[in-house]
């Protein structure tokens, strides 16, 4: 992705990034959609920045790509933009994006307190699997400031598996079925597989409620998607 975001920065143009799964069938971005503004972005992502706005401080951008959300925000906000993609970090530097970088959401070298910790386009996949909640809200924990927020997005898969008769074909011993595997390839660049994870919100709320958060659906989007707001009991 960060090639991809990185030819798109520099020319203006880029091919279609390709997506790669052992489960779906191959799928494509548009890049230039990566490099949205405020008023090309889908309900759920411009509800969630009215919310940050609203709810003021610092904001924790993750996994944020070429940084149309952050530098949609920094105007009255004070943003930390991360992304795992040295260029990436690069492209929002380029953009305007006055702290971008490079690092991991659980590298402890990532400390702060933040207000709202943002994490949109499937903000759950970075979670990677159902085994990783508790970590993962314990880094939440580590990092939300008191009285903060964690803005994130996700998409009930279940739709995918209906038989249309008010039966599923998916096999619950397989574990949930919202975890997925993609591969990411940008012309002859491919990256690494990586597991990546769609909650569905009633299993997301009891899972936030097991590790001492409360969730609220703020947003449900026409796609079977929807915006949650996670804080601390």
């Amino acid at each position: 992705m960060g090639a991809a975001i990185a030819e798109y920065q520099h020319t203006g143009k880029a091919d279609k990034l390709r997506v790669l799964s052992s489960m779906f069938d191959e799928d494509e971005i548009d890049v230039s959609y990566l490099f949205r503004d405020f008023g090309h972005m889908p309900e759920i992502e411009r509800r969630a920045l009215e919310l940050a706005r609203e709810h003021g401080g610092h904001v924790l951008d993750v996994g944020a790509g070429a940084g149309c959300h952050a530098l949609a925000l920094q105007d009255k906000l004070k943003v930390t933009a991360i992304d795992i993609s040295s260029l990436c970090e690069q492209v929002m530097k380029e953009r305007g994006v006055k702290d971008a970088r490079c690092i991991n959401l659980y590298d402890f070298r990532l400390e702060g307190s933040f207000d709202t910790i943002l994490m949109l386009m499937n903000g759950t996949g970075i979670v990677g699997n159902m085994m990783n909640m508790s970590y993962f809200f314990l880094r939440m924990r580590n990092l939300l400031a008191h009285g903060g927020q964690i803005l994130i997005d996700s998409s009930d898969l279940k739709y995918l598996y209906d038989n249309g008769d008010g039966t599923y074909d998916f096999d619950s011993s397989q574990g949930y079925y919202g975890q997925i595997d993609y591969q990411m390839q940008y012309r002859d660049v491919r990256g690494s597989k990586f597991d990546w994870l769609y909650v569905d919100f009633d299993t997301l709320r009891l899972v936030a409620a097991a590790n001492g958060f409360k969730c609220e659906k703020v947003v449900e989007g026409p796609h079977f998607d929807y915006l949650a707001r996670l804080s601390l009991k």
